[in-house]
């Protein structure tokens, strides 16, 4: 088997589940990557690799939904070491600012160059001559040049789905420069925000020594890297679609029903995560329950969390923590039949996410710090009628397309009860020209152009020497 297109990501799109026979199967994952690699897969005969999850050891390549599909088998140590140690014990604290303290194990590091070397190897084999291969997220920061050394022929890509750091946090990781390397290994490296491709360029020129100038990082063998921000966003007219469907129009008033008819219902929806300032939302608008400024009869919170990561010690002390706080807030707020905040800590399809964006007035995304944060562009998408509040991080990525939202620092409980209050009250009209604008942006900026972008650049790039066969576009 051989593919002229090879994605390379942590997980395959596909999620292992039992069929109604008994017997094991699969079901296609939610969520964006999937929608925005799917049409391009398609278009260029792909193959994806990843992990499927778990540690199965006999997983065969497969076909699922027309896509080629490799399954890469994870041992119960790599889980721990690579999966939960460097990538989300490391990695993923030190990228969000320093929200968790990383943890900097040698024996995490060796999990990961290991894991990386396998999924290389793996690319490395399957790609045809001259391919392109699209390596994605910060699991996989070795696997560029680990391939570069394997097959110097491909053109490779690389995507940054989370914020990098700026080089006062980076330089703290004792493997930066064998990070920085990695990531040189691709002719194009994507982050979702210029900030994050002028950090890479800067550490570039600092730590590693190479010339620079402006997006552009020269190396010895006489290859070019380019380092360039390609936001990322979600399939906006689909969103609309489902939003439009009878079935969800039906769902939507019925949650609205289910929760008393308050005049408006404040919704949160995140993965269960210490970045995304769970926690100081609930608190902020409970604040705004005792101060008087809101009552149950009128505002409802209701706040989804989705499990995540739940062997990790950080994770279960954060659930905890929030069970508290909801106990708490709901047995001081609430009354017989309208609690305060309405909790969910458990996932949900797509239909079901568009029916509580239709349900929502108040859509409310709180980050510390996020790459980009497509549930703020799905609440948007899904806002046909051009009504609805958005109350948005700056901290967000999603912040710097969407400025008509109400932004907010979500380490200012005051701000952020300021700017509910004003999103609670705010008319009909001013909700309408905000909407409008973000909805012209985001069906604009959609998923499709965003990978479209990515590939476009990349196969611009001379796979001879690594350098673009034209003046690089400016995202």
């Amino acid at each position: 088997m051989s593919a002229d297109l090879v994605i390379v990501a942590n997980r395959l799109p596909v999620d292992r589940v039992e069929l109604s026979d008994g017997t094991p199967g699969w079901r296609g994952s939610p969520g964006g990557l999937v929608t925005a690699i799917e049409p391009v897969m398609r278009a260029n005969d792909g193959t994806w690799i990843g992990w499927p999850g778990g540690t199965e050891t006999d997983l065969e390549p497969f076909e699922f939904d027309g896509m080629h599909l490799v399954p890469m088998t994870m041992s119960q140590d790599e889980v721990e070491t690579f999966y939960e140690g460097f990538a989300n014990g490391t990695i993923w604290p030190l990228y969000h600012d320093l929200v968790a303290k990383p943890e900097f194990h040698r024996e995490w590091w060796d999990g990961y160059v290991g894991v990386n070397q396998r999924f290389a190897e793996k690319a490395a084999s399957i790609a045809s001559e001259g391919a392109t291969v699209w390596v994605h997220d910060y699991q996989l920061q070795l696997v560029p040049q680990m391939l570069r050394e394997l097959r110097p022929d491909l053109r490779i890509g690389f995507y940054l789905h989370i914020p990098f750091p700026p080089a006062e946090l980076f330089q703290q990781l004792p493997w930066r420069r064998q990070l920085l390397e990695g990531l040189l290994g691709a002719d194009l490296v994507g982050f979702q925000l210029p900030g994050g491709a002028a950090n890479f360029v800067r550490l570039v020129r600092q730590r590693v020594g190479h010339k620079t100038h402006r997006d552009l990082v020269y190396l010895p063998d006489g290859r070019t890297v380019r380092a360039a921000a390609f936001p990322i966003s979600i399939d906006a007219a689909g969103f609309q679609e489902l939003a439009q469907s009878d079935a969800v129009a039906e769902r939507a008033k019925a949650i609205r029903e289910a929760l008393g008819n308050p005049r408006r219902i404040f919704l949160g929806i995140d993965r269960l995560d210490y970045t995304k300032g769970i926690y100081a939302r609930l608190r902020a608008f409970s604040e705004l329950l005792a101060d008087g400024h809101l009552d149950v009869e009128d505002a409802v919170f209701v706040q989804v969390a989705v499990p995540s990561r739940e062997q990790v010690e950080q994770y279960r002390i954060l659930r905890d923590e929030i069970d508290r706080l909801v106990g708490r807030i709901n047995g001081d707020l609430g009354r017989i039949g309208r609690p305060a905040i309405s909790y969910l800590h458990s996932s949900y399809p797509r239909e079901e996410m568009a029916a509580l964006y239709r349900a929502a007035d108040i859509m409310v995304v709180t980050p510390y710090r996020d790459g980009m944060n497509l549930v703020a562009k799905e609440y948007v998408a899904c806002r046909f009628e051009d009504d609805g509040a958005l109350v948005l991080s700056e901290f967000a990525g999603a912040a710097e397309e969407l400025r008509q939202a109400w932004l907010v620092n979500p380490y200012d409980i005051n701000g952020m009860k300021s700017s509910m209050l004003d999103a609670y009250n705010a008319d009909e009209r001013e909700l309408t020209k905000r909407m409008r604008a973000m909805r012209k942006t985001i069906s604009q900026h959609d998923v499709a152009a965003w990978a479209d972008s990515f590939m476009t650049e990349l196969s611009h790039v001379d796979t001879a020497h690594g350098k673009p066969v034209r003046p690089a576009k400016r995202s």
